[in-house]
């Protein structure tokens, strides 16, 4: 949503899609599991009294409508991309099929994979974590507004101190937040290393698949 309280910045959608591309054209495979919270956050609706179920469904959809939208930017990048959704709807997107998903990732297609696992009570960063394992994937790219993982949450307390590398269970020792304790508990159990990075500035994708030390690294 870039800077706007609610919806899609297309300059951001733009921009997300640049950088996928140019790792594309690398020759590398990529999906990506987006998120809703721009749209409709269930969490924060549940917190409010609604059913946390209900909630969830809605932020499930909502998740849809950014994959959409990030499937037509990617498109416009010449880049060939296929929704797949937790949620059946072909009329928009594909189910999920995992032979199928890992089929069009050989064919150099962009895979976005939309509507989290498809349960309620999960976030979308266990359907990141569980769709990598899925798909046999060499590592999460995880992209936030902060570059890496701090002792603190550094727009609140300035003075935080920013880790080049940590382990799985230093992340759920020291509650740190950065994916849920489910996702990371995921990773832990079957060693699939997370790379937390600045999604803002332009060219980090790119630096961290090359290599370069971008972000923060949870690893074992």
């Amino acid at each position: 949503m870039g800077e706007q309280k609610f919806g899609i910045d297309p300059a951001v959608a733009t921009q997300i899609a640049t950088e996928v591309s140019e790792i594309q054209q690398l020759g590398v495979q990529t999906a990506v599991v987006i998120g809703g919270g721009n749209i409709f956050r269930g969490v924060a609706a549940s917190a409010k009294g609604m059913d946390r179920a209900t909630a969830d469904y809605m932020g499930m959809l909502a998740t849809v409508i950014n994959g959409l939208a990030l499937q037509d930017a990617l498109e416009q990048h010449g880049v060939v991309t296929r929704v797949v959704t937790a949620i059946e709807m072909r009329a928009v997107a594909e189910p999920f099929i995992r032979r199928r998903a890992i089929r069009h990732l050989e064919k150099g297609r962009v895979v976005v994979f939309a509507a989290g696992t498809g349960n309620p009570y999960f976030t979308t960063d266990t359907a990141a974590a569980l769709r990598a394992m899925e798909i046999k994937a060499d590592v999460i790219m995880k992209g936030t507004k902060v570059d890496g993982i701090y002792t603190a949450d550094p727009m609140l307390h300035p003075e935080a101190t920013r880790f080049d590398s940590i382990s799985y269970l230093q992340v759920l020792e020291q509650g740190l937040k950065v994916m849920d304790t489910t996702a990371i508990s995921l990773c832990m159990d079957n060693r699939l290393p997370i790379v937390i990075f600045n999604l803002r500035t332009a060219g980090n994708l790119r630096r961290a698949i090359m290599g370069e030390p971008v972000g923060s690294l949870v690893t074992a």
